[in-house]
């Protein structure tokens, strides 16, 4: 490996270092408590590091979010094939879960975590890189092929109840699964069985 090359791989793991840091700290502490040196300090750098690689604390927030939400995207890509709109609509609800519950820290900050709104550089709306573009399409292909009650035809209104139902389950239980006050079912199965009631009590 050249000596370009390798400055390149130890910047990357420098970015990386910082990114994993300010993601733990705003779950921890809060967007608005940290400070880039408060970064700096977890890593164990100097602030003018961090400054190198990113100007401000919103500069660092936007490409935590890009990066995270992308990845989230990315866990639906091998439904795309599914042909029925209900059953891609079910699966995609379990494989939201399961990017939850294996990235808690991940859907802390993206949506448990108070932060000032992002707005993505090129994702919206594609869906292969925007996980509400991908869920909205299959409501979408979910009416336009009569498989919904007649009442349900608002592909907005539709995507975010589903998201509403699935985004309980997965915040419960990263919030509340060390509660033994509750003799809690494995959250797999009360996954399908909120996924199934919600959207067999949808279709025709």
């Amino acid at each position: 490996m050249g000596t370009r090359e390798r400055r390149e791989r130890e910047r990357e793991e420098i970015r990386g270092k910082i990114l994993d840091a300010a993601r733990d700290l705003f779950v921890a502490e809060g967007y608005d408590a940290v400070t880039m040196r408060r970064i700096a300090d977890r890593i164990e750098y100097s602030p003018t590091a961090i400054y190198f690689h990113f100007r401000d604390k919103e500069a660092l927030l936007k490409e935590l979010c890009q990066s995270d939400f992308l990845t989230l995207a990315q866990q639906f890509t091998a439904l795309q094939k599914v042909p029925n709109p209900v059953e891609k609509l079910k699966a995609t609800g379990m494989a939201y879960l399961r990017f939850g519950l294996e990235h808690p820290n991940h859907y802390r900050l993206m949506f448990m975590t108070p932060h000032p709104p992002v707005e993505p550089d090129n994702q919206r709306g594609n869906p292969e890189e925007d996980a509400y573009a991908f869920l909205r399409a299959i409501v979408e292909q979910a009416i336009a092929e009569k498989r919904f009650k007649r009442e349900y035809s608002d592909p907005d209104l539709i995507a975010q109840t589903v998201w509403s139902g699935v985004h309980g389950v997965v915040s419960l239980q990263i919030a509340k699964c060390n509660d033994a006050w509750v003799d809690w079912r494995p959250v797999e199965a009360r996954a399908k069985v909120m996924i199934d009631v919600l959207v067999d009590g949808l279709t025709r």
